[in-house]
């Protein structure tokens, strides 16, 4: 079922998360002592976090990495590819900003020009 998640208030995107680390953990049969030991956190936020009360995206992460859940990060942590244009497109814009400068033709002697100077 592909759900659309933009329908739901943040509370109740947080309440089934907490749903689902809850399912996740009695699946792993961990009890929430050995999650807030292992994720080193309080027992306390574990708690928090099953009931859908996310205080700390860092405390989260925690529980989905002893959890094995912290894959639902990867389409976030994934690097978008370039098309051949795109590619083309960023390569002339570095060329760019590489500007050269022109050699000056002028020589010491100019810049020091006594016979020309009015002091």
């Amino acid at each position: 079922m592909n759900e659309n998640v933009y329908m739901y208030a943040d509370a109740e995107i947080c309440h089934r998360i907490g749903k689902k680390i809850r399912q996740l953990r009695l699946r792993q049969n961990i009890t929430q002592m050995a999650l807030a030991e292992q994720s080193q956190i309080s027992v306390s936020t574990v708690k928090k976090i099953e009931n859908g009360e996310i205080g700390s995206f860092d405390s989260l992460m925690r529980v989905l990495r002893i959890l094995g859940g912290l894959d639902v990060f990867a389409p976030l942590l994934k690097e978008e590819e370039m098309s051949p244009n795109e590619y083309l497109e960023f390569v002339e814009a570095a060329k760019k900003k590489h500007r050269k400068r022109a050699k000056s033709n002028k020589t010491e002697s100019t810049y020091y020009n006594l016979e020309e100077s009015e002091w």
